[in-house]
């Protein structure tokens, strides 16, 4: 009897769809120990964070008060509000400082940045913020380039002080935000009404401190007249508000934030209009200068004079001798009858209208018929 032996087919494997073709099946991370290390630190200290903050809750009377007592410190509240513009309108609100102190009064909450990745010219960053006592998480993740801009274009960045400090200023902006979402408004709102009284109550208002003011905005090109133009009044009858104000102003200036034409007018602008008032009336004075008077009238009058100067005088209508009447002196002779001694040449005589000759003889005939 012949026994037969069946060999068993072989199973085929079905390709993984998620893998590139040919290649071999990846590990699972958690078979990584390394990776399962970092897994369950991560887990650790996610889980010890809770635990922390549930046997110690704040308390809400506390907390506020630490808040209020840091927004009386003038040095936070001077640097409690960021400012600039949008277009025409004002856009103002707590600088990424004021969130800073009000988490670390706040109590229980974890926040920072983070960079994932840098590939390619650009980091993707992750900027967050916990509260573990209320378990409400803010998580915000965004892309900077890394490239910087310049009045002559951009460059791209490859020291890694410029990276950091670009990243930094990035996510300082996003941070802020994220601070703010996960501490009630409320809190905030007390917060900036402490920092304003504190500012005002710490307003510099002497002769001093004024000056000191002129010359810090003097620093960005900013002149007296344009701080006067800007508080509508002179600047030595500032009022503590408008200090604070430009105090807003000058922060924004020192960021970067924004750039003095968006809160001054040029102060060349006044000029320029002053001197296209100026200009303008000396053109006004020049076309009527340059508008000829009426040549009839002037002719005319100076006819006539001329016809009652040459008319003969009649027999009958001469002084007497004796008379009274002065005898008319002509100021431009000496009293030898002779030129005055000007060192000019006498004017040469002036030529006679024909129309005045006719009129002299027809007076004269007149005058000899009489």
């Amino acid at each position: 009897m012949t026994t037969q032996i069946v060999e068993p087919i072989p199973v085929k494997t079905v390709v993984n769809p998620f893998t590139a073709t040919g290649a071999e099946v990846s590990t699972p991370t958690a078979n990584n120990p390394l990776a399962a290390t970092d897994q369950a630190r991560a887990i650790a200290e996610v889980q010890a964070a809770l635990v922390v903050a549930r046997m110690n809750p704040r308390n809400p009377i506390v907390a506020m008060d630490r808040i209020l007592n840091a927004c009386s410190r003038p040095s936070l509240a001077n640097s409690a509000v960021y400012v600039y513009t949008r277009g025409s309108n004002t856009v103002s609100g707590p600088s990424i400082r004021l969130a800073e102190a009000l988490a670390q009064a706040w109590g229980n909450i974890q926040y920072g940045i983070r960079e994932l990745s840098q590939k390619d010219g650009v980091s993707t960053v992750a900027a967050f913020a916990w509260d573990v006592e209320t378990n409400t998480r803010r998580e915000v993740v965004f892309q900077v380039t890394l490239k910087r801009d310049t009045g002559n274009g951009s460059y791209q960045l490859t020291k890694n002080r410029d990276i950091y400090e670009l990243v930094a200023n990035q996510g300082a902006r996003r941070l802020r935000s994220c601070i703010l979402s996960v501490i009630p408004g409320d809190v905030t709102e007390a917060a900036l009404s402490q920092c304003e009284a504190t500012q005002r109550a710490n307003v510099d208002m002497t002769a001093e401190g004024i000056k000191g003011l002129v010359e810090t905005f003097a620093k960005f090109g900013v002149s007296k007249k344009q701080l006067e133009d800007r508080i509508q009044r002179r600047i030595d009858s500032i009022l503590p508000a408008q200090v604070v104000n430009l105090r807003n102003i000058y922060r924004s200036l020192r960021d970067g934030v924004s750039t003095p034409e968006d809160w001054f007018a040029p102060e060349t602008s006044a000029n320029a209009s002053a001197k296209k008032g100026a200009a303008g009336l000396k053109d006004k004075l020049k076309k009527k200068a340059a508008v000829p008077a009426p040549s009839s009238t002037v002719e005319t009058t100076a006819t006539s004079s001329e016809a009652v100067a040459a008319t003969p005088i009649a027999a009958d209508d001469q002084p007497d001798a004796g008379s009274d009447e002065p005898e008319s002196v002509n100021p431009s002779a000496d009293l030898f009858g002779a030129a005055p001694a000007t060192g000019m040449p006498p004017a040469p005589p002036a030529e006679e209208d024909p129309w005045l000759t006719e009129m002299k003889a027809a007076e004269a005939a007149q005058a000899a018929g009489d």
